[in-house]
């Protein structure tokens, strides 16, 4: 299966935002490359939100070009099998962290932003991920810093998509 046919899959049977979920296979229906950079119409990308439940914390890289507290992620990779394989692609690259485990249930959330030109928009598929109890981060060439952050902390440091990613991970997770 195809990448595309995967995110397509991956998409209908999500079952929350209704409408914004509608919209990213609209997209996809009518960009047959919408699954990679190129596609200046926009196009669909992978994050996760790496979490230690134990601890009561996320890990948010501060990113280099946009200069803001974000969940890890990125744009999809041609050796990418499924959506949910490029998430934890970019948050153990981004992370640093090793034997890093998808959350059940698939995506967490959606969220469509838009990004500086040549492109218009990302349409973020966002997944969460379990730390290991242990787990060492390190800082990666797209980040100025990776750091841990309780729950209540992140509403001070990240904006409302990140709040919102956050919030539904707990609520997955029953915290």
């Amino acid at each position: 299966m195809s990448l595309y046919d995967d995110a397509v899959l991956v998409l209908k049977g999500y079952e929350d935002q209704a409408e914004l979920r509608q919209a990213y296979l609209d997209h996809l229906a009518e960009h047959p490359d919408g699954m990679w950079k190129s596609c200046h119409a926009g196009h669909v990308t992978a994050s996760a939100l790496v979490v230690d439940p134990g601890g009561g914390r996320v890990l948010l890289t501060l990113h280099r070009k946009l200069r803001m507290w974000l969940q890890m992620g990125g744009h999809c990779e041609p050796g990418d099998a499924s959506l949910a394989a490029a998430a934890l692609r970019e948050a153990a690259e981004e992370s640093g962290v090793g034997g890093l485990s998808l959350l059940p249930g698939g995506p967490v959330r959606l969220d469509r932003h838009p990004i500086p030109p040549p492109c218009h928009c990302h349409f973020d598929v966002q997944y969460a991920v379990l730390a290991p109890p242990d787990a060492v981060h390190a800082v990666s060439e797209e980040s100025l810093d990776v750091r841990w952050f309780a729950y209540d902390e992140v509403a001070g440091v990240a904006d409302a998509s990140v709040v919102r990613l956050v919030e539904a991970t707990r609520a997955r997770l029953g915290v």
